[in-house]
């Protein structure tokens, strides 16, 4: 693999910067759409995005994941359980605290809503080989962590980068 190098092709980075900034748009007016869909605001879907990937958790695990201060995740979560998206349950190895769990039952509804980008980012991927597609991965995860390490730097948070 070659690596750009510092002054190497510019044109590229900055394609490829521009590129992510299009497709997190875009992915925010899809999740916009359906979030509007199910009556859940961007915020609401992000966190039960997070239950659902990360979950259960406790409403402060939450809260620094989602970057929201509790008493704003207590509203979120209220919606989330009235629409019947998440349920608070007394945690079995310390019955004062409560975890957030994702009710798996209401994924299909969710899933359902997100099939024609699923669809289509099949379609794309299936036009690569393995070996492009573990690339791509690769590159994306990279990313993903980077914006986490932003993310923690912008928060006043200690990073890893920042310990060593």
């Amino acid at each position: 693999m070659t690596s750009v190098t510092p002054g190497g092709d510019r044109r590229a980075i900055v394609s490829i910067r521009e590129t992510l900034r299009e497709l997190s748009l875009q992915l925010s007016l899809l999740n916009r759409q359906v979030g509007a869909h199910l009556e859940l605001k961007d915020v609401d879907l992000d966190c039960l995005d997070l239950v659902n990937a990360h979950g259960p958790l406790t409403p402060s695990a939450l809260a620094r994941r989602a970057g929201l201060h509790p008493a704003t995740l207590t509203g979120v979560l209220d919606r989330l359980e009235r629409g019947g998206w998440v349920v608070r349950e007394r945690d079995p190895e310390d019955r004062r605290a409560v975890q957030v769990r994702a009710v798996r039952e209401r994924n299909a509804e969710l899933l359902g809503l997100f099939a024609g980008m699923n669809a289509s980012l099949d379609q794309i991927c299936g036009g690569y080989e393995q070996a492009e597609l573990e690339l791509i991965a690769g590159f994306l995860r990279r990313t993903a962590d980077a914006g986490v390490e932003a993310v923690r730097e912008l928060a006043g948070e200690e990073t890893p980068r920042r310990r060593r």
